[in-house]
């Protein structure tokens, strides 16, 4: 796994600009964190391609004659959760769908050795948590990679047990607001003092619905895009601004 290099120093001044002042209005009463996992904290794919995994669910099921299953887009698409979902749909909560839905948390177990962690994330992490919020993981990833990747980056601790992701019932992934539920209810959160920090239209809406706070992390266009076409109101294309809001306020 490769070191984070990019960790600002905390104890540098606090930059006071206009994206501070709206970031403050949206966290700065904030008890509670809930974060995606694969965008927000880390890019769990950047090392395993997700189009092979994908290509791999497809040539699995091929080769058990079942791909009448996919539609045609489907065969080709590069998100291996698209097609987890597309069999679901087909076959819910069947025999095949789980040994699927295994086979993608083997890959996201093995694609956790070559995450590339998102700049700034664990120093907001260990920030965030410092200050007195309490964290949680709200994901579509399946619990124990992720908890794989906060052991090794020393962070486990920031969140645990507070870990809501991913179960054999898939109809409830986000956007469904199920582990955001799940979360609010575990830890006894009030919505209205709980942000979501996430970097997918699903995210967005799975926090809306909960009736939480939401950012949207875009680290490009096409992310901003697509977070603004769902709705999403708050963004920003690095967590840097954050972390220094947030190191700021705790001198």
């Amino acid at each position: 796994m490769t070191p984070d290099s990019t960790q600002p120093d905390a104890t540098a001044p606090e930059p006071v600009t206009d994206e501070t002042e709206y970031l403050r209005a949206l966290v700065d009463d904030v008890q509670y964190v809930f974060f995606d996992f694969d965008g927000p904290i880390c890019r769990l794919f950047a090392g395993h391609s997700a189009r092979k995994v994908a290509e791999e669910q497809v040539r699995w099921l091929e080769e058990r004659g079942l791909h009448g299953l996919l539609a045609a887009g489907v065969r080709g698409e590069a998100d291996p959760y698209v097609v987890l979902a597309a069999v679901d749909e087909r076959h819910p909560e069947s025999d095949l769908v789980a040994d699927l839905e295994a086979r993608l948390t083997h890959e996201e177990q093995k694609a956790v050795l070559s995450a590339w962690p998102t700049a700034y994330a664990d120093a907001l992490i260990r920030t965030w948590w410092a200050t007195g919020a309490r964290l949680a993981i709200t994901t579509n990833n399946s619990p124990g990679p992720v908890a794989s990747y906060l052991s090794d980056r020393g962070l486990i601790d920031c969140f645990t047990p507070h870990i809501y992701g991913r179960t054999q019932n898939l109809h409830l992934l986000k956007p469904d607001p199920y582990c955001v539920n799940r979360a609010l209810l575990a830890m006894g959160a009030d919505p209205a003092r709980t942000v979501m920090i996430g970097d997918a239209a699903s995210d967005y809406l799975a926090a809306r619905a909960a009736g939480v706070r939401f950012l949207g992390y875009a680290r490009n266009e096409r992310k901003l895009r697509v977070l603004q076409e769902a709705g999403a109101e708050w963004t920003v294309s690095s967590l840097a601004p954050l972390l220094h809001m947030l190191a700021g306020g705790a001198r």
